[in-house]
């Protein structure tokens, strides 16, 4: 059995982007460990925070329920500030995750790597699938740990832009989104590129169908940033698995084509 160190920027993004590759872990019996760079300062703020209750209080609370759900066995957070999207005030931050040393931030993550005898580490694509400054320092801070500790395998957690492409059109002409309205996943995201992946840049698909209700199950437990109205939450459970029934890898340096596969042997 190996260990799986997912590698996030914000309370949630464990249940989002991995859901469904660390419930699967966790039940064949490998160890999964989280570690989430920020405290998500600049997330929604509910309304019901209790006298002297913060938000990163609650979304550390979420995060526990979450990993509880997955099977998460350690929940490490780094503690920088969330640095917001692409040009809120808050990127200016000299506590702000993006301004963050990098080799201080690798190095904190390097340390998890080796206590954990960590087999395997997901981070995100070179723009963290849509570009949040938060999202592209994980992937930064994921390959420089990664040097830091040659042994572990690392693969990129991103987006199948054109499966996105290919849902919305279907979408559309089942007449459930009125033409030109809707998404575009082609279109310009938080840093100006598309979001996601062409699926000719992606290496594997893993099947994480079965977990699927454990995956939106942790997503319910982000209560705060995530409303039952949310795309994730207002599906069915067979359009959920359909949609996020598979999540998505880069594997750095492999030049073969997408296929099904698994991260850990």
């Amino acid at each position: 059995m190996g260990t799986l160190v997912c590698f996030h920027a914000h309370p949630d993004d464990e249940c989002i982007g991995t859901g469904g590759t660390i419930a699967r872990a966790a039940q064949e019996g490998h160890r999964v460990v989280l570690v989430v760079a920020t405290n998500g300062d600049h997330g929604e703020v509910p309304s019901d925070l209790g006298p002297g209750e913060t938000l990163v209080d609650r979304r550390r609370y979420e995060t526990t329920q979450s990993a509880e759900t997955l099977g998460i066995h350690r929940v490490v957070w780094l503690g920088y500030q969330d640095s917001g999207m692409t040009g809120w005030e808050q990127n200016t931050n000299t506590e702000a995750f993006c301004n963050a040393s990098l080799d201080e931030a690798a190095h904190k993550l390097a340390d998890v790597l080796r206590e954990e005898n960590a087999t395997v580490l997901t981070t995100y694509d070179w723009h963290g699938g849509y570009g949040h400054p938060d999202h592209i320092m994980v992937h930064k801070v994921g390959h420089r740990a990664a040097e830091l500790v040659p042994s572990v395998k690392v693969y990129e957690g991103t987006m199948n832009r054109d499966l996105m492409r290919r849902s919305i059109e279907g979408a559309r002409a089942a007449g459930l989104i009125p033409e030109g309205e809707g998404f575009d996943p082609d279109g310009p995201a938080d840093d100006g590129n598309p979001i996601g992946t062409p699926e000719s840049e992606i290496n594997w698909r893993v099947d994480v169908v079965q977990w699927a209700d454990k995956k939106r199950a942790a997503m319910r437990c982000h209560a705060s940033q995530l409303s039952d109205s949310s795309l994730f939450l207002a599906m069915g459970d067979e359009q959920f698995a359909m949609m996020f029934g598979h999540e998505w890898f880069i594997e750095p340096g492999n030049p073969e084509p997408l296929q099904n596969g698994w991260l850990l042997s």
